[in-house]
């Protein structure tokens, strides 16, 4: 048996990302990984469900043989057998556990390995330090779609903390081989704002949108497409959502999440900033995305590039575990305010 490549999990920014890139690229190219330190800096060390959740599903899809799977593990060993079970898997993060941080494991895994299957996650669909599943749904979607791998996502329910409960069905298509991008001025598409509430006043959703649409105003973006609405969840929450998406980009987006004591005024602002910040410097990928795009970039047969406003640990950290894994060779050139990513 191949001898695992080895990850250090505490490398740059030393989150869950780390893991999910090496443990997805694992069972893609059936090289099996070992992943050591795993979240070593953070207040919480080791692993946390939803991580385990995650690792799970791409081990029973891939008839992994998984060491030391357990919530706090400091090290994991994932090495995937050559079988494939499809068809369709119900699965439990538990309470507010992150459903999208699951799916970002579990859609390249399966898509780049070129199988289907139809996943339905319980779980938190719009929760702290992980994208809103409208960000997965709205940008993450349609940028897949450029290069090859198909997946759409319907939210059945809402899940926020810390109750979660929310309910999202994907179906993930295969892909033989990613498509490389090549994304560097940003076409002028006009901005969207999706805004959600569930147990909560309407009011909530309309007033999370009217600001959002007064910041961009503020600096002379017009907003002409809009919604606010409520939805089923157990627990009270709210999420928002500006972005700019097409076949052919941009692809930027900015989202923020309700939380109790704070307004859902600042909840708004807070989305349209992140959203600006790309808007502005007049860049077709959010930082959010270019680091999401590595995995499947690194894979593709070819170069790519990709224009960004700003270069996060998140993306530096996702580069070099991908080309440790892999083998494919990146840089980050500086080029006025903004970096362009190359990864061949």
């Amino acid at each position: 048996m191949t001898a695992p490549a080895r990850i250090d999990g505490s490398h740059g920014e030393g989150g869950g990302q780390i893991l999910r890139t090496a443990i997805s690229l694992s069972a893609i190219t059936g090289k099996p990984v070992e992943v050591t330190s795993i979240r070593a800096k953070r207040s919480n060390p080791g692993l946390r469900p939803q991580h385990m959740t995650g690792i799970k599903v791409i081990a029973d899809l891939f008839h992994a043989n998984v060491e030391n799977l357990q919530v706090g593990a400091e090290w994991v060993r994932f090495a995937p057998s050559d079988k494939f079970e499809g068809g369709s898997v119900k699965v439990d993060v538990g309470t507010a556990g992150s459903i999208p941080m699951v799916l970002m494991a579990v859609v390249p895994a399966v898509s780049l390995s070129n199988h289907s299957l139809e996943i339905e996650i319980t779980g938190g669909t719009d929760v702290r330090a992980s994208p809103t599943m409208d960000y997965l749904r709205y940008v993450v979607v349609d940028a897949f779609r450029s290069i090859g791998m198909k997946f759409s996502s319907d939210v059945l329910k809402r899940g926020y903390y810390p109750k979660g409960g929310g309910m999202v069905k994907t179906i993930i298509k295969p892909c033989k081989e990613p498509g490389t991008m090549e994304m560097l001025v940003a076409r002028d598409v006009a901005p969207r704002i999706t805004s959600v509430c569930g147990q909560l006043p309407r009011h909530v959703a309309e007033r999370q949108t009217s600001s959002a649409m007064i910041a961009l105003e503020k600096k002379g973006i017009r907003c002409s497409n809009y919604s606010a609405s409520i939805e089923t969840s157990v627990s009270p929450g709210s999420s928002i959502l500006v972005y700019s998406a097409s076949d052919f980009g941009p692809h930027v987006g900015g989202d923020s999440i309700g939380e109790l004591g704070k307004r859902a005024e600042a909840v708004g602002v807070e989305a349209a900033e992140r959203f600006l910040e790309s808007a502005l410097a007049q860049v077709p990928v959010d930082p959010f995305l270019a680091d999401m795009l590595v995995l499947p970039l690194a894979l593709a047969r070819g170069r790519s590039k990709y224009r960004v406003a700003r270069v996060t640990e998140h993306l530096r950290t996702n580069l070099q575990v991908a080309s440790q894994m892999v083998g494919c060779k990146y840089d980050i050139e500086q080029q006025g305010s903004t970096h362009v990513v190359t990864i061949n």
